[in-house]
């Protein structure tokens, strides 16, 4: 059954439990039982352009009721959608982008390109405008829910604290939608009658147009020349329950700069060319010192703006490149939908590249080791803690052993072709390349604290790694015979130990024969990936299903020269932060 279905045919707590996958004693504990101090965490973060946002934060079960609801009221949203034949993914589906999948600040701008005029104006005390009994009464009465009162009563209980939605519930952003769309219908219908376009996302009302002038009933200029809400569009914010934010109502004409929830619109979606700069600005300072100041502007109490400004944290960094390369390819595939050439940004990207390499590998916490793979992974951590007491550099030993060192997680797809840290022999040479690159013409910071530990398996496949060590550091290539390699600066490739008579080794190699001869459902294991089929598995269920659920009986004595290596390492580079790096 349809979950809306489901939703409108229960009439009390017990029969909305199951829904929310959770017993109906537990939900009725959270909602009338458990201490109301207990349910939330209450902080608060700073705004923009001044003051500060009150979040409250739902403390860990009450977290995952709220969280379950919000997916179960989505569920809702597509089958309402479907059922009126609008098709979830269409980013032009509704009028609302906050919130929202296959929706975002690009999709909301996107509506508002190459207009005449762009007006914006901002709701005030968004979520905190809903309280109880307008969630209670929209679940009650709306014609696509019409649920019955006392499971009406209990979903704005779950999503209510202090009499309204918290900013910091994760239900918040779906109810919110819910209850402002009854305000975006005639709002659309007035922007329509008057050939403009309208959008909201979240708290964030926008109209725009190509006419000539402005129509009077959506806006209209005060006696000081500062534009206010038309008499139509104020009647149906304050008839809708909402009222507005007085500071944050604009006009943006054509010759000027405008914008639409951060990103101009004069001319495509984009991110403001002042944001690029200065985010460009802090990354070569984060390059050339190892430190940069984040800046940023706020209204002080006299509606002035101010300039403050503190030591940064790589983190922000990495979220506004995430930001910049976001947009770009928003309009890259945008580009690509209609047949049209992208605009290049490969210096933006590169930029995100070498800041990437920079804060994984020029500025670890602590050791990084890179793998060829993600099961080289699973083999050497559990290898580590298994042999803890022998390796006090690489781990504090006890019940649950503390690594001292971090491996590399492969990253999802976009970062990884960001990047270029594929995995394999490959993504290897890259990080060489790169690197290498980075650290003669951009790193000028003091000399990394700690190493990068580069394994790799010393086959046939690590001859193209011996090639490009080679060609970086201008010596003989290399014959894998080395316990370690100092290829550059903080970086060091450790191969796999040769075996008798110089027998090219892989890590699964280290493993004794009674753990690599481990059947899974009769299945053997197999190197060969391409091998896997009703007699054979690979790599991935042997890391996972035979190294990692037995960890703590697996014979790991052989991988002591592999950790062996790892300090050596250490030790190694230790000794050269003694003297100038080369």
């Amino acid at each position: 059954m349809p979950s809306l279905k489901q939703l409108q045919a229960t009439t009390s707590l017990r029969e909305l439990a199951p829904l929310l996958d959770i017993k109906p004693g537990m939900l009725s504990y959270l909602l009338y039982k458990k201490p109301k101090l207990d349910l939330y965490k209450k902080f608060t973060i700073p705004k923009r352009h001044g003051g500060v946002r009150e979040i409250n934060a739902p403390e860990g079960d009450l977290k995952l009721l709220q969280y379950r609801l919000s997916l179960l009221l989505q569920k809702c949203i597509v089958e309402i959608n479907a059922e009126h034949g609008h098709a979830e993914d269409d980013e032009h589906l509704g009028i609302a982008h906050g919130f929202k999948r296959y929706h975002s600040i690009m999709t909301n701008g996107r509506a508002h390109v190459t207009r005449r005029y762009v007006f914006n104006v901002d709701l005030h005390d968004f979520f905190g405008s809903m309280n109880f009994g307008r969630v209670r009464a929209f679940f009650l009465k709306n014609n696509n829910f019409k649920l019955h009162a006392n499971v009406a009563t209990v979903i704005a209980q779950i999503a209510c604290h202090e009499n309204k939605l918290p900013q910091g519930s994760p239900c918040s952003p779906v109810i919110s939608n819910l209850i402002g769309h009854t305000m975006d219908i005639p709002l659309a219908r007035l922007a329509r009658d008057e050939g403009a376009t309208y959008t909201r996302y979240a708290d964030d009302l926008t109209f725009s147009t190509n006419n000539p002038s402005f129509s009077h009933k959506i806006a209209v200029q005060g006696c000081d020349q500062k534009w206010l809400p038309g008499e139509s569009l104020q009647r149906i914010v304050t008839k809708s329950g909402f009222s507005f934010n007085a500071q944050k109502t604009r006009m943006q004409y054509r010759d000027s700069r405008q914008e639409v929830t951060g990103l101009t619109v004069n001319r495509k979606v984009n991110v403001p060319a002042t944001y690029r700069y200065k985010v460009r600005s802090m990354v070569d300072k984060l390059f050339k010192t190892g430190e940069f100041e984040f800046i940023y502007k706020k209204l002080d109490t006299l509606g002035k703006e101010v300039a403050f400004n503190y030591q940064g944290k790589r983190k922000q960094l990495l979220g506004m490149l995430s930001y910049i390369d976001q947009v770009d390819r928003f309009n890259s595939k945008l580009c690509e939908k209609n047949g049209l050439e992208p605009h290049p940004t490969t210096g933006r990207t590169t930029l995100f590249r070498r800041f990437l390499y920079f804060d994984a590998f020029f500025a670890p916490v602590e050791p990084i080791i890179v793998c060829e793979g993600k099961t080289d992974n699973v083999y050497l951590r559990c290898a580590i803690k298994n042999l803890a007491a022998a390796y006090p550099k690489l781990v504090v030993a006890g019940t649950k052993p503390l690594l001292k060192v971090r491996f590399l997680k492969y990253a999802e797809r976009r970062t990884s072709q960001i990047t270029e840290l594929t995995g394999g022999v490959g993504g290897v040479c890259n990080l060489l390349k790169h690197y290498h690159d980075d650290v003669r013409t951009k790193f000028k910071a003091p000399a990394p604290k700690h190493p990068v530990i580069v394994f790799i398996d010393n086959d046939s496949g690590a001859d193209s790694i011996y090639g490009a060590i080679a060609g970086i550091t201008k010596q003989p290539k290399p014959a894998g015979r080395a316990s370690f390699i100092h290829v550059i600066a903080n970086l060091y490739v450790v191969p796999t130990p040769l075996g008798p008579k110089n027998k090219k080794t892989a890590i699964e190699d280290f493993f004794d024969k009674t753990t690599l001869a481990t059947k899974l459902s009769d299945k053997t294991f197999s190197r060969d990936n391409k091998m896997e089929n009703l007699k054979h598995y690979g790599k991935a269920a042997f890391a996972i299903n035979v190294i990692a659920k037995n960890a703590n009986t697996v014979n790991f004595n052989k991988f002591a020269p592999l950790l062996d290596r790892m300090v050596a390492v250490i030790d190694d580079y230790a000794k050269r932060l003694k003297v100038p790096l080369n």
